[in-house]
C-alpha cells in the first residue's frame, strides 16, 4: 500500500528548527487571509482562530515539538486540527475499554481521526511519552489506531485520550465498523468524482471532435460558439466537482510552504479552464475544455485504485480482530459455564471447546483426547492428536471430542495477537515505499512554477513587452509544462496493466505492486495450500469396493482424511449406527461383526510406522485394507517453478510442516533452499534476512501463519483459496487453481517498468523541445494545448503497447 510521502520527523533534535505557522509558510498570494498557526483555518485577524488552537500550539511548543509544523503534510481528505470543545477531558470516556494485565499494566486501543502523515504519528507519540506512567504509545498510520500502555489508575485513559484530543485529533475507542464506514464514504466520493469526470470527458471530447472537423469544413462562427458554450456548460461544473481531491491537496501543500504533483495539476487545470471560458466569451476559435476534464478523469482512476488498496490494507487488522473476537465458554470455580468475549480471557481461566469449534485462547489441555487441525496456524498438513498436557493455540480447530483448556496467555499475548503485531509492523514499514510519480513530483513541481514565473518577469521587466503578451507567454509555458504526460506516465501503465491482469485472474491490490514486482529477484513459496492442493488426496492402489465401504463409514466425519476418502469414492450412502472415537477412528456394528476405520492400533493392525498419512479398514473375515494419502501438487506447480528458475529468479520454500514433507516437495520441484517447522515470526524473520542481504523477495502463501511473512515481504501474493486474512494482507491475489499467473505477473511487471521508463523519457524529451519554444514566445496557448494533448496521447499509446504485449505473454 502506498502512503502519501512526507518528511520523516526525527525526535532526536526537536529544537533544531523553530515552528513555522501556516500563515508564514503559505505563498504571498494567500497572505491577505490570516490563517490559524495551528489548524490553518481563517482567523478573525489574530494568530489563532480559537482558544483551543492557542492552547494546542502552546502545548506543542512547551514540549519542544515545534518542528511538527514544518514537517507535516495534510492528507487530501484531511480534517482540520481545531480542537473540539466537546472532545475534551470533561466529555471523553474511554476508560471502560481499558484492558488490564496481571502485572497491573493497562492498555487501550483508540481510533484516531485526522492523521495525515508521519509527522502526526511522531507528534502524538512524543506528547504521550511525556506523560507520567505511559510506558508505550504507538500509532499505526495505516489502520489509524493508537495503542497506549500505562500504569496507575485505569481511569487515566480518559486523560490520555483528552491529551491527544487537545492537539486537534478526534479519538474514540477502536471500532472497525465505524472506520470502515468512514472509508466507504471517502471511497464513494472519489467514485462519484470519477463518474462525473468520465461523463464530462466523453461528451466534451465528442464536441471537440465536431469543432475540429468543422474548422476544416468552414464551420460558421455561430455553430462554433454554440459548441464551445455547450462544452463549457459540461466541463466547468465537472472540473469544479471532480477536481476537489487535487485542489484540496494542492491548497494544503501551498498553505504549509510545500509543493506536490497536485499543485501544477491544479494550476494547469484551473488556468486552462479559465482561458477556455475567456475564449468562449470572446468568441475565440480555440478552447481547451477537453484537456482539463480528460486529465482529471485519468488521474482519478489512479486515486480510486489507491484508495481501494489502502482500504484493503486497513481491513487486515480488522479481519484478524474478528477472528480473535469470537465468544468462548469459560467454566467458573463453582462449575457454572459463562460465555464471554475471548479478549477478556486471563491466565488460569478454564475454557470449554466443543467438537467443531475453534480454540479461543492459548493454553494447555486439561481433559479430553482429540484431534486438532492446526493448518491455519502452523501450516501442518495433517491433523494432529492432542491429549491432556498438550499446548494449543487460539485459532486451532477441534476435530474430535470436547476438551477443556487452561488458558496460559491473555488475548494480547496469544499467537494470533503476535501475528497481528507482526502484520502491523510490516505494513508500517512498507508504507514508507513512495510511488515513483510522487518522487518525481518533488523536483518537477517547483521547477514548473519557477520556469513560468521567470518567463513572465524576464519578458515584462527586462524585455519590456506588454503585460498581456507576457501573461499569454507565461500561460503557454504553464500549459506546455502542465504535467499531463508526466502525471499519466505512471498511472496510465498501472491502470492498463492492472485491468488486463484482472481479466486474466490476477488482482493487484496495491498501487505500488507493479513497481515492486519489477524489482523481484527471489520468489519464496509456502508449501501447504500454495504449491500443493489445499486438501489431501487418496493415493491409488485400493480397490473400489473397499473405498466405497470405507466412505460409507467416513461420510459423517469432519476429519480431513475421511473427507478425502469420501471425495475419492464419489456419491455413497452414509451407514447408520456409526460411532466416532476422537483421535482413534470410526466404529460400526453389523450382523457379521465390527467394521473399523481409523488408526492402525485402533483397527488392531500391527504395521511399521507410516511415512505418509494412512487409514486402515477392518471387516470380519477379510484382511485389513490400508488407504494411504498424499499431498498433491497443484497441476502446474512444477512448470511454474521451473519457468521462474529458468528466468533467473532465486527460489525458496518455507513451511510450518514437518521436515520430511517439506523436503519431498522441494526435491520434487527442484528447490534447493527450504526450511521446515517454521513459526509465523520465524517466517517473517526469514523475509527480513533476505531484505537485509539485498534481495527483493516475492512471498507466495495462503495460511494465517503466512500473513506476517506476506506483510513483511517486499511484495506478496496469495491464491484465491487462501485464508481471508492472507488475501487481505497480500499485494496480489491470483484467482483459479493454478500458479501459472505468477510467471505472467512478473513478466508484466518488468514490461510495465520498461513502459513507464519510456513514458518518462517521452515526457522529458517533450519538455526539452517545447519549453524553450514556449519561453521564447513562439508558442501560443492553442499550440501549447495541442502539444500537451499530443504528448499525453503518445504516453497513453505507449502504455497500451507495452501492456498489451505483456498481457499476451503466457509463457
Amino acid at each position: 500500500m502506498a502512503i502519501k510521502p512526507c518528511a520523516s520527523p526525527s525526535a532526536s533534535s526537536p529544537h533544531d528548527a523553530p515552528a513555522v505557522s501556516a500563515s508564514l509558510a503559505r505563498p504571498a498570494s494567500l497572505q491577505s487571509t490570516v490563517l490559524c498557526a495551528h489548524c490553518g483555518l481563517p482567523t478573525a485577524g489574530g494568530r489563532f482562530c480559537c482558544a483551543g488552537c492557542d492552547a494546542a500550539h502552546g502545548l506543542i511548543q512547551t514540549l519542544g515539538l515545534g518542528t511538527y509544523y514544518t514537517r507535516r503534510i495534510l492528507a487530501r481528505d484531511h480534517s482540520t486540527l481545531r480542537p473540539d470543545p466537546f472532545n475534551d477531558a470533561a466529555h471523553i470516556s474511554v476508560a471502560r475499554h481499558v484492558q488490564t494485565a496481571p502485572d497491573g499494566t493497562h492498555s487501550i486501543v483508540l481510533a484516531v481521526e485526522g492523521l495525515s502523515c508521519g509527522a502526526c504519528v511522531w507528534l502524538i507519540e512524543q506528547v504521550l511519552a511525556a506523560e507520567a506512567g505511559v510506558k508505550t504509545a504507538r500509532v499505526n498510520l495505516t489502520t489509524r489506531r493508537l495503542t497506549i500502555t500505562f500504569t496507575g489508575d485505569a481511569t487515566r485513559a480518559d486523560q490520555l485520550a483528552a491529551r491527544v484530543a487537545s492537539l486537534g485529533y478526534r479519538v474514540a475507542p477502536f471500532d472497525a465498523a465505524r472506520l470502515a464506514l468512514a472509508d466507504d464514504a471517502h471511497g464513494r466520493a472519489l467514485t462519484r468524482a470519477l463518474a462525473v469526470a468520465g461523463f464530462a470527458a466523453a461528451n466534451v471530447m465528442l464536441l471537440s471532435l465536431g469543432t475540429w472537423f468543422g474548422l476544416t469544413q468552414h464551420m460558421g462562427p455561430a455553430t462554433r460558439d454554440l459548441l464551445h458554450w455547450v462544452s463549457a456548460l459540461i466541463a466547468l461544473p465537472a472540473v469544479a466537482y471532480s477536481g476537489q481531491p487535487f485542489f484540496r491537496s494542492a491548497f494544503a501543500a501551498l498553505r504549509h510552504g510545500r509543493s506536490n504533483m497536485d499543485v501544477p495539476i491544479s494550476i494547469g487545470v484551473i488556468i486552462v479552464s479559465c482561458m477556455s471560458l475567456a475564449e468562449t466569451i470572446a468568441g475565440g476559435v480555440h478552447t481547451y475544455f477537453d484537456s482539463a476534464v480528460t486529465l482529471l478523469f485519468f488521474l482519478l482512476i489512479g486515486r480510486v485504485l489507491d484508495h481501494r488498496a489502502r482500504g484493503a490494507a486497513r481491513a487486515t487488522a480488522a479481519q484478524l480482530l474478528m477472528l480473535r473476537a469470537s465468544d468462548v465458554r469459560v467454566q467458573a470455580a463453582d462449575g457454572t459455564v459463562h460465555r464471554v468475549a475471548s479478549e477478556t480471557i486471563v491466565p488460569g481461566d478454564i475454557v470449554l471447546v466443543a467438537m467443531g469449534e475453534r480454540i479461543g485462547a492459548d493454553g494447555i489441555i486439561l481433559t479430553g483426547d482429540t484431534t486438532l487441525d492446526s493448518s491455519v496456524i502452523s501450516g501442518e498438513s495433517l491433523p494432529q492428536p492432542a491429549a491432556p498436557g498438550a499446548q494449543v493455540f487460539a485459532g486451532m480447530l477441534n476435530l474430535g471430542a470436547a476438551i477443556t483448556v487452561r488458558a496460559n496467555a491473555t488475548a494480547a499475548d496469544t499467537l494470533l495477537a503476535e501475528c497481528q503485531r507482526l502484520i502491523d509492523a510490516a505494513q508500517t514499514a512498507r508504507g514508507r515505499f513512495v510511488a515513483l510519480a510522487d518522487r518525481i513530483a518533488r523536483a518537477y513541481a517547483p521547477a514548473v512554477h519557477l520556469t513560468a514565473l521567470t518567463t513572465f518577469m524576464v519578458w515584462y521587466f527586462v524585455a519590456g513587452r506588454d503585460f498581456a503578451w507576457c501573461l499569454r507567454t507565461a500561460v503557454s509555458v504553464l500549459i506546455i509544462t502542465c504535467p499531463c504526460a508526466l502525471a499519466l506516465a505512471v498511472p496510465a501503465v498501472q491502470v492498463i496493466a492492472t485491468s488486463r491482469l484482472m481479466r486474466l485472474g490476477v488482482l493487484l491490490k496495491s498501487p505500488t505492486a507493479l513497481e515492486r514486482l519489477a524489482q523481484v529477484d527471489t520468489v519464496v513459496f509456502d508449501k501447504t495450500g500454495t504449491l500443493t492442493e489445499p486438501t489431501l488426496h487418496l493415493a491409488p492402489g485400493a480397490d473400489a469396493a473397499s473405498v466405497k465401504l470405507a466412505a460409507s463409514l467416513a461420510s459423517t466425519s469432519r476429519h480431513p482424511l475421511c473427507r478425502a476418502l469420501c471425495e475419492a469414492a464419489g456419491p455413497v450412502a452414509a451407514r447408520a449406527g456409526v460411532t466416532e472415537l476422537p483421535a482413534q477412528g470410526i466404529l460400526a456394528f453389523t450382523q457379521g461383526g465390527e467394521l473399523r476405520l481409523g488408526r492402525a492400533a485402533f483397527c488392531a493392525v500391527i504395521a511399521e510406522p507410516a511415512d505418509s498419512p494412512e487409514l486402515w479398514l477392518t471387516t470380519p473375515h477379510t484382511p485389513p485394507v490400508r488407504f494411504t494419502f498424499a499431498e498433491a501438487l497443484r497441476r502446474d506447480s512444477a512448470k511454474t517453478v521451473a519457468t521462474l528458475g529458468a528466468r533467473g529468479f532465486g527460489l525458496a520454500l518455507i513451511s510450518g510442516d514437518h521436515a520430511a514433507s517439506v523436503q519431498r516437495i522441494a526435491a520434487t520441484l527442484g528447490i534447493t533452499t527450504w526450511r521446515a517447522r517454521m513459526t509465523p515470526p520465524e517466517k517473517a524473520a526469514y523475509l527480513g534476512e533476505l531484505a537485509t542481504a539485498g534481495h527483493h523477495a516475492l512471498m507466495v502463501g495462503d495460511g494465517l501463519n503466512d500473513a506476517p511473512s506476506l506483510a513483511a515481504a517486499y511484495v506478496s501474493c496469495a491464491p484465491a483459496s487462501a485464508a481471508d486474512i492472507s488475501q487481505t494482507v497480500a499485494d496480489v491475489v491470483i484467482q483459479g487453481a493454478t500458479l501459472a499467473p505468477l510467471a505472467l505477473l512478473l513478466a508484466t511487471a518488468r514490461r510495465a517498468r520498461r513502459a513507464i521508463a519510456q513514458n518518462l523519457v517521452i515526457s522529458l524529451l517533450y519538455n526539452l523541445i517545447m519549453v524553450p519554444l514556449a519561453i521564447s514566445g513562439a508558442v501560443t496557448p492553442w499550440i501549447a494545448a495541442i502539444a500537451m494533448s499530443g504528448s499525453s496521447l503518445l504516453v497513453m499509446g505507449n502504455a497500451f503497447r507495452g501492456t498489451y504485449r505483456a498481457g499476451g505473454d503466457r509463457r
